[in-house]
């Protein structure tokens, strides 16, 4: 999918772009525990897993790394989210140089199932569950989870098995809790998603202690008396997570899409414009935080914008240039919401999200075009100016409309304007750029504002 943005950037705006490669950073070493109290960091994972969570996790590792913290502890209870999300989140576990702990209290279904068998142990309260992971994708609005391809629960199963052999757990279960084929003798059967208790999860050594409370967990690892950091979400993690919200970044596309439109429809440049690139700058600057916008999608956004600013200011009407600017913006847009591990199904899935977000903005710009002028608001935003018979362009008086297939004779000749005799009046005439001689027989054929159009009439039917 990302090869396919690359060739559609070059298709658009042509080769010659060059681009600087990031310079890779080393992972941290593990730090030494400081010789004073130890430390240890606590973060919830609780609600919707969305895309907006993997730059939270990281930061926590990270200042628990520099920290030389005895171990991060992610307190889970969620019912699952974006699989994209939970593999960032599974990778950075994995490649965590801190010790990692994942405390199920309550649930970890789904993707917090594949987050919690990341974490080096993983600790269970009572009445708690783990499992159900099968992948889904959500319908139309107002439909439920559709079924999705069988490569995406293949690709989803896999994922679950390599992080239970990275950490030594038995991989059949974490197989089983993704796909309802697999079965296990004695533990599920075919058909079944597995689930696990808290006393069925030890009984089965997917996880390795029980405990109530977050002090027991720690008592039971061996870190009671650390000192405990909690850890939430800062500020710019909140707007991150807010922009990339299903909803909210369906929003932000619609109002984008409906600025441009109003923008394309009215001269110059106004409010419409500046609010539509606003809002398609929030929806790539939060899709590229977590790391599903890279320099393919920036670069055919920009390309779009500049093929749009070309139509707006360069060239007069609507045409290619504005089509492809538009077709290069919701490409854009459709790969800044594909992340890793979708399938094509679910790419025709966001782009179908896409289309109708625009569907909806054109609708929406057109009513806006028709309702903005009768606004007090709106009349300071559309020039909406008349011009009276005064000061301006009339249409054709009824005294000439009235001479319309009229036949008569020039006065002068035309050279192609001059003057004509019809119906005992003389009128000023034009002919369609052809040489009349005068005293020649003209007919009326089109009355223009105030030209009067002529041809030379047929004498096929005059007697000499």
């Amino acid at each position: 999918m990302k090869i396919l943005a690359r060739w559609l950037t070059i298709l658009l705006i042509g080769p010659g772009l060059l681009f600087a490669a990031a310079a890779a950073l080393g992972q941290p070493p593990r730090a030494d525990p400081p010789s004073g109290p130890r430390v240890v960091y606590v973060a919830q994972i609780e609600g919707i897993i969305d895309l907006g969570l993997a730059p939270f996790v990281r930061r926590v590792l990270d200042e628990a790394t520099a920290a030389g913290a005895a171990a991060v502890v992610l307190e889970i209870n969620t019912f699952g989210g974006r699989v994209d999300a939970a593999v960032q989140i599974r990778d950075a576990l994995l490649d965590s140089r801190v010790r990692t702990i994942a405390f199920i209290n309550k649930r970890a279904i789904s993707a917090g199932a594949l987050i919690s068998l990341a974490a080096e142990n993983i600790v269970m309260a009572g009445g708690s569950t783990i499992g159900a992971a099968t992948p889904v994708q959500m319908g139309q609005p107002g439909a439920g989870a559709q079924p999705v391809e069988e490569k995406t629960v293949s690709y989803v199963r896999k994922e679950f098995r390599a992080t239970a052999e990275s950490r030594k757990r038995p991989p059949l279960l974490a197989e089983a809790m993704v796909d309802a084929d697999v079965v296990i003798r004695g533990v599920t059967e075919k058909g079944k998603l597995l689930t696990l208790t808290t006393d069925e999860a030890l009984k089965h050594k997917l996880v390795d202690f029980r405990a109530d409370t977050l002090e027991d967990a720690l008592k039971v690892l061996g870190l009671e008396g650390a000192e405990i950091r909690r850890s939430a979400p800062n500020w710019a993690e909140n707007v991150v997570r807010t922009l990339t919200h299903p909803i909210v970044s369906s929003l932000l596309i619609s109002i984008a899409m409906i600025g441009i439109l109003i923008e394309l429809r009215t001269p110059g440049f106004g409010v419409p414009g500046a609010l539509g690139l606003t809002s398609l700058a929030a929806f790539l600057w939060g899709h590229w935080l977590v790391q599903l916008v890279g320099w393919e999608e920036l670069l055919l956004a920009l390309a779009g914008l500049v093929l749009l600013a070309l139509e707006l200011f360069v060239i007069p009407g609507f045409g290619i240039a504005g089509a492809l600017g538009i077709l290069a913006i919701l490409a854009g847009l459709v790969f800044s919401m594909v992340g890793p591990g979708n399938t094509p199904q679910f790419m025709m899935m966001a782009a179908a999200r896409v289309v109708f977000a625009l569907l909806f903005a054109l609708v929406a710009s057109l009513l806006l075009l028709r309702i903005l002028p009768r606004l007090p608001v709106g009349r300071r935003l559309i020039l909406e100016t008349e011009l009276d018979a005064a000061h301006g362009y009339v249409s054709a008086p009824e005294s000439d409309l009235s001479l319309l297939g009229s036949e008569g004779h020039t006065w002068s000749a035309l050279h192609p304007s001059g003057i004509a005799e019809i119906e005992g009046r003389r009128v000023d005439v034009v002919s369609e750029g052809e040489l009349i001689d005068a005293g020649r027989p003209i007919k009326v054929i089109r009355v223009d504002g105030n030209r009067i159009v002529v041809k030379e009439a047929s004498t096929s039917n005059n007697k000499d």
